[in-house]
């Protein structure tokens, strides 16, 4: 069982609904990740934007980057994640893949399709969670929205990692800052956000500030530019921590199917 987890975060501007382009772009930002890594996070819709049309794609793009992921993958000895605009039995969806290595992949439908830019009007949301043992650890992904959801994250299954990928702008990044934190002192986790920068076709702007704290909510990475975000997660520090404080045998207990 590995004692650590070497996570690159990839924090960059997106091309507006043009996959070709972004695969390359993040083919040359991961091919320059230089030391050895587990695994590699993109923000959410990576290969898009935020689009609310994802009938300009084309239906070919997903099944496409999916191919790109388990390529990428293969190349770096690193799984990789991130979301994108996903057709399937006649829905699309906001569809977060995890893909391992060897071409084995999971993926995770994002269950809380943001309302305030009619996301779900566009896109099927999902309903069940994700949990993917990778390398000794136990991870759970997520995609932006979900983040404002404490419920929906509840670590009723001892996972060690919760990852958010995103497109979380300017005006509500305060938001992003505090529940990411919150997220990993309630969980007793290790919780990473990897959100974009740049300013999209509608005019929002986002600001990164991906980041990564441990399950006492202390940061461990943070940024505000262009660039590829590095962080070890460890194995003992989790199990030390809740070990000692025993916190999480006092949660409350849900049932998410109701």
């Amino acid at each position: 069982m590995a004692k650590e987890l070497k996570v690159a975060l990839i924090q960059s501007s997106l091309i507006w609904e043009n996959p070709e382009q972004n695969r390359t772009n993040f083919s040359k930002k991961i091919s320059s990740i230089s030391s050895d890594v587990d695994l590699i996070i993109l923000p959410e819709m990576f290969t898009t934007g935020f689009t609310m049309n994802p009938e300009n794609l084309g239906k070919e793009q997903g099944p496409l980057t999916l191919e790109w992921m388990q390529k990428i993958s293969r190349e770096k000895k690193a799984a990789l994640t991130g979301s994108l605009p996903f057709y399937e039995n006649g829905s699309y969806t906001n569809r977060l893949f995890f893909v391992k290595s060897d071409g084995n992949y999971h993926h995770y439908d994002k269950r809380h399709t943001f309302t305030l830019a009619g996301e779900d009007k566009v896109y099927k949301a999902g309903s069940e969670r994700l949990i993917v043992e990778y390398r000794g650890f136990r991870i759970c992904p997520m995609v932006c929205y979900d983040l404002r959801f404490p419920v929906w994250a509840r670590n009723t299954e001892n996972y060690d990692v919760l990852i958010y990928a995103a497109n979380w702008p300017k005006p509500r990044i305060a938001a992003w800052d505090t529940l990411l934190k919150a997220r990993a002192i309630e969980n007793m986790t290790y919780c990473i956000g990897v959100n974009r920068i740049g300013i999209d076709e509608s005019g929002h702007e986002y600001p990164g500030h991906s980041a990564v704290y441990d399950c006492l909510g202390k940061q461990e990475a943070f940024s505000e530019k262009e660039e590829v975000v590095y962080t070890v997660l460890s194995k003992e520090h989790i199990t030390s921590t809740r070990n000692q404080l025993k916190f999480l045998e006092d949660r409350d207990t849900f049932n998410f199917s109701e």
